[in-house]
């Protein structure tokens, strides 16, 4: 399933994408309505999503349908619970930092602010002049999970999205902890959708691009990650565990604007679109 969260003048819904358009699954839930409110739906984690499964099924194929350009889109995951991030876990973009393959998953956090919705204008605050894109596969974990093992790992998974981990370089770089570049406000675009693992069958084999002002500056695969999802998963559930509505972004490819020659950071009005196969395209703009 194809899942979003849209706003109206009574709070967040969640919807499910289908090719007539899109369902407003609280109109359709009865005395249920509550239980499917995106911002708690995501903690029921695959339980959740067999029961939404089957409200879906179970409607007339003629069921009203919402027109998706008409709706105020939010990010999918609109109160993520753990937000965990790679570093360093592409080959390619480990050479263009001129830092080594690591040897270990290289984790770090970014913070609920961080948070911002499809189409939503990023602010750039005075505190950094180095901010920077990156195109990001993100994983959200579905079940309770606790030292599982790679063969299993992908079990935990309820669905995909893409992000896009901004990041301020002079903040990041400025001690060894790299939290103050990572989690400014708005710096994690998510969306515009979630969609569900069934439907992305090997998460190591999806495209990855991002364009900059229309020009295509990420042009890579998931299968360059030096630490497969499934490899994440099984490592960071051996030191603590994962809940379901925990996100992880999984690590950028090469192409963002530290690994250049001659770097141009992000300003005002410039257009950023991430678009993973099968994730749709997640764009925005850094605000004037």
């Amino acid at each position: 399933m194809i899942l979003l969260t849209f706003a109206t003048a009574d709070g967040l819904r969640l919807g499910v994408k289908r090719s007539d358009g899109v369902i407003d699954v609280m109109a359709h839930a009865g005395a249920d309505a509550a239980y499917y409110d995106p911002r708690t739906f995501y903690t029921h984690g695959q339980a959740g999503i067999a029961q939404l499964r089957a409200l879906i099924d179970s409607l007339p194929l003629d069921a009203p349908t919402l027109d998706e350009s008409t709706l105020d889109r939010r990010a999918p995951l609109p109160a993520p619970g753990k937000i965990l991030c790679v570093g360093l876990n592409y080959r390619r973009h480990a050479a263009e930092t001129g830092a080594p393959a690591p040897t270990t998953p290289i984790l770090f956090s970014k913070f609920a602010n961080a948070l911002a919705h499809p189409g939503e204008a990023i602010p750039i605050p005075s505190v950094t002049q180095q901010p920077d894109y990156e195109a990001e596969l993100a994983v959200i974990i579905g079940a309770v999970t606790r030292s599982v093992s790679q063969d299993r790992a992908l079990d935990y998974v309820l669905g995909y999205a893409n992000a896009n981990d901004l990041s301020a370089r002079d903040l990041q770089t400025r001690t060894s902890q790299w939290l103050l570049g990572k989690t400014l406000d708005k710096f994690m675009p998510l969306g515009p959708y979630l969609v569900t693992a069934d439907a992305i069958p090997d998460p190591q084999a999806l495209p990855i691009r991002l364009w900059l002002n229309g020009e295509l500056r990420q042009d890579s695969h998931t299968g360059d990650m030096i630490f497969s999802v499934a490899q994440i998963i099984a490592y960071v559930s051996a030191h603590f565990t994962l809940e379901p509505g925990d996100l992880i972004l999984t690590g950028t490819p090469e192409g963002v604007i530290l690994g250049m020659k001659d770097k141009v950071w992000l300003k005002p009005g410039d257009s950023m679109v991430v678009e993973i196969e099968g994730l749709g395209r997640l764009e925005n703009t850094i605000a004037g």
